[in-house]
């Protein structure tokens, strides 16, 4: 009976939270025109689609009523505000989970744009974070993955457990990032992608566009990126050219990223978000040292799993090799 009330309630919820949306648009689009014209080609978020169906829509759209829900009419956990977003962009990132049968897998990023910071981070995580900060989380997760197996959906889940914050502090970037049981918390160095500007160009959501490559951490990165929007950033850790980056991929198209939205907007905190797992703290770490217990979880994942937790999953497991390529290798 509980349940569904529950049930009940998010679905209101999220009616009305679809009033808050779209009253949200309309005020954007009778706003001034910014500098560089965003409102004159500004391309709408839409709701999250990655070839759902119908019952795939409908677990996203239990799950946003519950985000809305926490984040418009009670926020359950403060969290520490570092700065004020005034653009919101949204990335798809495809990349191949396995090299050798070409088998991909996608998840959406968003990067928030404030004035000073910006943050980078999975929408699918922030979901599981956000449920996570509820103290009924167990109850929510009940009811989201009774319907996932229900519906034969997928059941939510981390996909990018990354979040990016760029010039946090001043001048240098944090990171935060989890593996299995355990988050963690590492400084990253700005200006560390030494672009090299080609001549060709194209059109991407109405923007002209430039090219541009480098070497970065094991892969060689092609990049676009707007003259007309000059801000110095992009997706996960890519930044520092002269123009929003808008796509990036790697030679191998390993790793893709394409912007599909961007939209101005207010009232919305950049948050430095906490971890809800393990500890619930963050364990500092060197960006290098958290790199090989990545791979270490990955090539062994029981091996990993009983040295953090003491637990054997599998004593005749061996060390597999990665059939995929990490976005930092070094």
């Amino acid at each position: 009976m509980l349940e569904n009330i529950l049930f009940g309630v998010l679905l209101c919820e999220y009616c009305k939270a679809l009033g808050i949306i779209i009253e949200n648009k309309t005020d954007m689009k009778n706003d001034k025109k910014s500098e560089f014209n965003m409102d004159e080609k500004n391309i709408e978020l839409d709701t999250i689609k990655h070839g759902v169906s119908n019952r795939g829509n409908m677990l996203i759209k239990i799950i946003s009523a519950i985000i809305l829900f926490m984040f418009v009419y009670k926020p359950l956990i403060a969290q520490t505000k570092i700065d004020e977003a005034n653009i919101e962009c949204q990335y798809d990132y495809t990349y191949v989970q396995d090299t050798l049968k070409r088998i991909n897998s996608n998840d959406r990023l968003v990067l928030l744009l404030g004035q000073k910071v910006s943050k980078c981070y999975s929408y699918y995580s922030i979901q599981i974070d956000t449920i996570f900060a509820s103290p009924k989380r167990d109850e929510i997760m009940k009811k989201v993955i009774n319907f996932a197996f229900k519906s034969k959906t997928d059941y939510p889940h981390k996909r990018m457990k990354a979040y990016v914050y760029k010039n946090y502090p001043d001048g240098k970037m944090t990171v935060t990032d989890g593996l299995l049981l355990q988050d963690y918390q590492y400084e990253d160095s700005m200006n560390c992608m030494n672009w090299t500007i080609g001549d060709s160009a194209k059109t991407v959501l109405g923007y002209s566009v430039q090219d541009a490559t480098c070497n970065f951490r094991g892969h060689r990165w092609h990049a676009w990126f707007a003259p007309d929007i000059p801000i110095m950033d992009g997706p996960w850790k890519f930044h520092g050219l002269p123009g929003l980056i808008m796509e990036v991929t790697d030679e191998r198209k390993y790793h893709v990223f394409k912007i599909v939205g961007i939209r101005k907007v207010t009232d919305m905190p950049i948050v430095f978000s906490k971890t809800y797992v393990g500890t619930e703290k963050f364990e500092k770490i060197d960006r290098r040292k958290f790199l090989k217990l990545q791979r270490k979880q990955l090539e062994d994942s029981a091996g990993y799993t009983k040295l953090e937790t003491g637990i054997d999953l599998d004593p005749n497991a061996t060390i597999q090799k990665l059939k995929y390529k990490l976005l930092e290798t070094e």
